[in-house]
C-alpha cells in the first residue's frame, strides 16, 4: 500500500504542476495558440482511449455486477454536470482579445479557481482509484489527465488574467486550485484502507467524470473549428492520443 501511495502522490503533483503550463502560453504566444487545439484533440483521444481500453475493461473484470459498474458510469457524468452547473463553472477561451465577450469574462476569475478546485479534486479521486486496481492503470489515468490539463490549465491562467489578475498571483492561484488533486488521491487512499470495496464504485465513478470531460469540455472545442486541413489534424491527433492509451497495454 506504501508504494501504491507514493506512485499516487506523485503523479498527482506532477498533474498539479501543470498548471503552470499557463505562463508558457504568454511566452510563446503565437505557437501556443496554434498547438492548443492539437492538445485539445490530443486529450479527448487519450481520456476516451483511457476509458474504453483500460477502466471499462477493469470495472467488467471486477466483483461489482456489470450493470451496476455502468449505472455508476452514468452517475458519474450525472455528477460532474450537476457540479459544472452548481458552480457555474465558465471558460472564457483564447480568442483574440476583440473577439471575447468581455461582460461574459469579466469578474469570473474567483468562480474559475473554485470550478477548477473541485475539478481537479476528482482528478485526483481518478487517479488514486486507478492505482489501488494496479499501477499500469494508475500511469495510464495519470497520462491522460495530463494531457486535458494541458489546454484546460492555459484557459484557466487566461481567464484570471482576463479577471485582472497579476501574472504572478494567476500563476499562484492556479497552482493552489490544482493542489486539490492531491487532496482528492488522498481521501481516496485514507478511505481505501479502511473501506476496502470503496474502489469498486470509485473506478466507474472516475470512467463517468473524464468521460464527461471528453464529451462536454474537449469535443465540442474542436467542432468550433470547420477548416478541413485543421480538422483532419485534429482527427489525427485524437486516434493519437487513442494510440497512446492503447501502446499502454503492453505496460501491463
Amino acid at each position: 500500500m506504501l508504494q501504491i501511495s507514493l506512485y499516487t502522490l506523485g503523479s498527482v503533483l506532477l498533474v498539479s504542476a501543470i498548471s503552470l503550463v499557463g505562463v508558457l502560453f504568454f511566452l510563446r504566444d503565437r505557437f501556443m495558440r496554434k498547438m492548443l487545439l492539437t492538445f485539445v484533440s490530443f486529450s479527448s483521444g487519450a481520456l476516451l482511449g483511457d476509458v474504453f481500453i483500460h477502466l471499462l475493461p477493469e470495472i467488467a473484470e471486477g466483483t461489482l455486477p456489470l450493470s451496476r459498474g455502468y449505472f455508476i458510469v452514468l452517475g458519474g457524468i450525472v455528477f460532474s454536470f450537476v457540479v459544472e452547473k452548481i458552480i457555474h463553472w465558465r471558460h472564457c477561451h483564447l480568442l483574440p482579445e476583440d473577439e471575447r465577450e468581455h461582460d461574459h469574462c469579466h469578474n469570473v476569475g474567483a468562480m474559475s479557481l473554485v470550478g477548477d478546485s473541485v475539478h481537479n479534486f476528482i482528478d485526483g479521486l481518478a487517479i488514486a482509484a486507478s492505482f489501488l486496481v494496479s499501477v499500469p492503470v494508475g500511469i495510464s489515468t495519470t497520462v491522460a489527465v495530463m494531457f486535458h490539463e494541458i489546454p484546460d490549465e492555459i484557459g484557466n491562467f487566461a481567464i484570471l488574467l482576463h479577471s485582472g489578475y497579476s501574472r504572478s498571483r494567476a500563476l499562484f492561484y492556479n497552482f493552489l486550485s490544482a493542489l486539490t488533486a492531491v487532496l482528492g488521491a488522498v481521501v481516496v487512499l485514507v478511505s481505501a484502507g479502511s473501506l476496502e470495496s470503496l474502489n469498486v464504485y470509485l473506478l466507474p465513478f472516475a470512467a463517468g467524470n473524464l468521460l464527461y470531460i471528453a464529451g462536454s469540455d474537449l469535443i465540442p472545442e474542436l467542432h468550433k473549428e470547420e477548416a478541413l486541413p485543421k480538422s483532419i489534424l485534429q482527427l489525427l491527433s485524437m486516434v493519437a492520443g487513442i494510440g497512446v492509451m492503447y501502446a499502454m497495454l503492453f505496460l501491463e
